[in-house]
């Protein structure tokens, strides 16, 4: 009875390794394609023949040549097919538990360093596509929610600690985080400035430290229904 129950145990293992590595040569597969054809001209076939494999098994496993895209950036992002998401990773565990504030601002520049090393390019492409897709549009859309929600546990995990100015306006600071790391932000800098992933990561860092340490460190924002009236906007800020 044991030998049987190891033989069937062994038998699913090797199965979903089996699995695991046909869809890790499927994605690399497509990443290739993706990069070099683009979205539109690349298709699921022209995949299956660059993974060496039957055109069935791509579309079993991924049903929409969006869907395999989608799948492509996500692994992009992390940097393999594991199951562990982008704040279950090691070195970003690391960049919201460094016991300073600098050393948290240094790991979290890290981070987009090495995000957008890996999936910048491919940022790019689904830029393009999501003007023609409306999946990727939306998966588009997605991906700024979720870099959002990144930046609201990091943001918050650094006041919960302790590590923030004091009367900082919490919600904006995760905003504007959010917008310093989104992916657009790294598609505008490299390509109106041509900066490099050296600059990328130091302008991040620079810029972080800036909003948080600098004079006057992110006051409190007016009401935005102050903006409105003129005089409400000149008294908050003489007070500031």
């Amino acid at each position: 009875m044991t030998d049987n129950v190891n033989t069937v145990s062994e038998g699913a293992t090797l199965r979903q390794a089996q699995t695991a590595l046909t869809e890790q040569r499927i994605v690399a597969a497509a990443t290739e394609l993706f990069l070099t054809d683009g979205y539109v001209a690349t298709t699921l076939e022209a995949v299956a023949r660059r993974a060496r494999v039957a055109a069935r098994t791509v579309y079993v496993r991924f049903g929409t040549k969006a869907a395999l895209f989608k799948r492509v950036v996500d692994v992009a992002i992390v940097g393999d097919t594991e199951p562990v998401d982008v704040l279950g990773r090691d070195w970003m565990i690391e960049a919201m538990t460094a016991p300073t504030l600098a050393g948290r601002i240094a790991a979290g520049a890290a981070v987009g360093r090495q995000i957008m090393e890996r999936t910048g390019a491919l940022f790019a492409v689904a830029q393009q596509a999501a003007a023609v897709e409306p999946l990727i549009a939306g998966y588009w859309q997605e991906g700024r929610e979720q870099s959002r929600h990144a930046q609201e546990v990091f943001c918050t995990k650094l006041a919960d600690d302790g590590l923030l100015p004091t009367g900082i306006d919490l919600t904006w600071l995760i905003d504007t985080t959010t917008v310093l790391v989104a992916a657009e932000t790294y598609l505008l800098v490299t390509r109106m400035l041509g900066w490099d992933l050296d600059s990328y990561e130091a302008w991040v860092a620079v810029t972080l430290t800036r909003l948080l340490t600098g004079p006057g460190a992110i006051p409190a924002l007016l009401d935005p229904e102050a903006l409105l009236d003129p005089e409400l906007v000149d008294e908050g800020w003489r007070d500031r």
